[in-house]
């Protein structure tokens, strides 16, 4: 007798785990290059349709498909008696799907670390044998009844069973396949390659923290009974909770290690909350998942920082750190905070050191199984591209896309058809009787070239710009052209950090201004913009004086000192 109720719930929590595809397909594209922006979403895309008839084919029987102490079954499309594992009330085919979008996850975690230089070809392979062998093995020993089920090992929504699966698997895969180009320099010191989009970044943040609810809620596989829907509180909670203090712990430390609040490693700091409560979110208390989030704050803070910092291995999106690392502590962590059988709850070390074998065993699986299979694709089609095709981007060589982002993508233009009017009849932002006839002046070459002209270029800060206008209009300078642009003078700029490695050169906004003069003499207009740009602190701007060899009025035709001169 299926349940209505239950069926419902898990549908619901299978269409947000679903969802978290869009949140690491966000989060990985805004944490690298926009020159790879298409790969990523099209990695995200794949690893979802590819996972899921191969888990359908595979996979869910290796995990469910019987009782064995190390694997479950072989059963294509999944046509056998799962009666003894199904939650009660729940459909064979809605466990499926619910089971293949944890799948999916596992699989997805490995892109983030891979990012920008792995070849799709083997991107997707590696992805099919995670979904086939490498997660439904070691989940077997977790939730289809394996040894570690019972010997009484607790991860309730997958913290090793997804997260450190994926974790491992992308620290293998990222130390095989090498750094980015330009990652480090000949001494091996990390460089910082910032991510094009902060504002993806956080969107996908914020929907894999949304989704959470239904990943960690949903593995109750029930929503009746009295019992269920408390505990039911306490996860969505303890979810929360440890996300928000993690989140705060990571503000902190970079605000004091940096000097100013980091904003990828703070949107870092939240998955690595919810990831590392996932294991023991029914188990712990709100206080425990309070300090599980604050010790995962600092495990990822200087998690990120060794794998690329000492272990010099290139992870652009912080994956190992996150669900590797956090996965495995989170685990631990259950041990001790579990109010049953917690050590700090008075239930002896029993629980803490069988979730220590469980992490031990399922990282030793994962880093042999998967760099077996990253030793094969490397060794047949290669894992990574060329150093043209990382250098120019792989949205142009692996999909053909000249750019993600259509408003960026270089045009050619035509023009086709006749002309039934000449060029001189195209005036810009006129109309036709507001058009001024076009008139030539004779100019009186030598009185003409009398006048000196030189052009004054300002580089100064965004804000001094109204007082340089208004200081530049008290002298009769009313000519001048303003540019947004980006630069840095003998200082480099401030020093800022991104991820916990320092910019080599931190380019600030600024803005240029540019004036050509004649009859206001070029020294007051050096003395007047000094006055309105001078605070005595470094970055105050710099004032560039050119020759100018002749002015054209378009209009009129005049040049030189006439074509800077107002109408009489």
């Amino acid at each position: 007798m299926y349940s209505s109720v239950n069926t419902l719930w898990i549908l619901v929590a299978t269409a947000l785990v679903f969802f978290m595809q869009a949140g690491f397909a966000m989060v990985e594209t805004g944490f690298t290059r926009a020159k790879n922006a298409g790969n990523i979403i099209m990695k995200n895309l794949m690893d979802f349709a590819l996972g899921t008839p191969i888990y359908w084919l595979l996979g869910f029987g290796i995990m469910f498909g019987g009782g064995g102490a190390l694997i479950g079954g072989f059963d294509p499309m999944v046509k056998g008696d799962y009666s003894a594992i199904l939650p009660s009330g729940v459909p064979p085919m809605v466990y499926l799907i619910f089971q293949t979008v944890f799948c999916a996850t596992a699989a997805t975690i490995v892109s983030g670390a891979m990012a920008e230089r792995t070849k799709f070809s083997a991107y997707c392979i590696y992805s099919m044998v995670i979904s086939a062998v490498i997660y439904p093995v070691s989940g077997h020993w977790i939730w289809g009844g394996g040894w570690l089920a019972q010997i009484g090992f607790h991860d309730f929504a997958g913290s090793t069973a997804v997260h450190m699966v994926g974790g491992i698997s992308a620290l293998i895969g990222a130390k095989m396949l090498g750094p980015r180009i330009g990652k480090y320099d000949k001494k091996g010191n990390p460089k910082a390659i910032p991510g094009h989009s902060l504002t993806l970044g956080a969107l996908g943040v914020f929907i894999l923290w949304f989704c959470w609810f239904g990943f960690n809620g949903g593995s109750t596989v029930s929503a009746t009974g009295d019992d269920v829907l408390a505990s039911m509180g306490n996860i969505f909670v303890t979810t929360n909770m440890s996300a928000a203090t993690a989140s705060i712990a990571v503000m902190m430390i970079t605000w004091i290690r940096y000097k100013k609040p980091d904003v990828s490693m703070t949107l870092n700091g939240s998955l690595a909350g919810l990831v590392a409560v996932t294991a023991g979110t029914d188990l712990v208390s709100p206080f425990g998942a309070a300090v599980i989030g604050i010790i995962a704050g600092f495990a990822v803070v200087f998690g990120i920082e060794f794998v690329d910092k000492i272990l010099k291995i290139d992870d652009p999106v912080g994956a190992v750190g996150v669900h590797g690392i956090c996965g495995a502590l989170g685990t631990i962590l259950t041990g001790l905070f579990a109010v049953d059988g917690g050590l700090f709850y008075g239930g002896g070390v029993s629980l803490l050191l069988t979730q220590i074998l469980g992490v031990i065993a399922v990282m030793a699986w994962v880093t042999v199984t998967i760099t077996i299979t990253f030793f094969l694709i490397d060794h047949t089609i290669g894992l990574r591209v060329s150093e043209i095709e990382e250098i120019e981007g792989l949205d142009i060589h692996e999909h053909g896309l000249v750019s993600a982002y259509a408003d960026f993508m270089p045009s050619d233009i035509h023009l086709s058809g006749e002309m039934n009017t000449s060029p001189a009849d195209i005036v810009i932002g006129r109309s036709a009787a507001e058009t001024i006839p076009v008139t030539h002046v004779n100019i009186d070459r030598n009185e003409s070239s009398a006048s000196k002209i030189t052009k004054v270029e300002i580089i100064t800060k965004q804000n001094k710009f109204e007082a340089l206008k208004a200081a530049m209009n008290e002298i009769g300078v009313t000519g001048i052209t303003v540019t947004n642009v980006l630069g840095c003078g003998i200082q480099k700029g401030s020093t800022e950090y991104y991820r916990g490695v320092p910019m080599e050169m931190n380019l600030l906004p600024k803005i240029q201004i540019e004036i050509v003069v004649s009859k206001v003499p070029v020294d007051l207009v050096i003395q007047e913009a000094r006055k309105a740009l001078y605070t005595g602190n470094i970055g105050d701007g710099k004032i560039f004086i050119y020759n100018v060899e002749n002015v054209i009025k378009v209009r009129t035709g005049e040049s030189g000192y006439d074509a800077l001169q107002g109408e009489e």
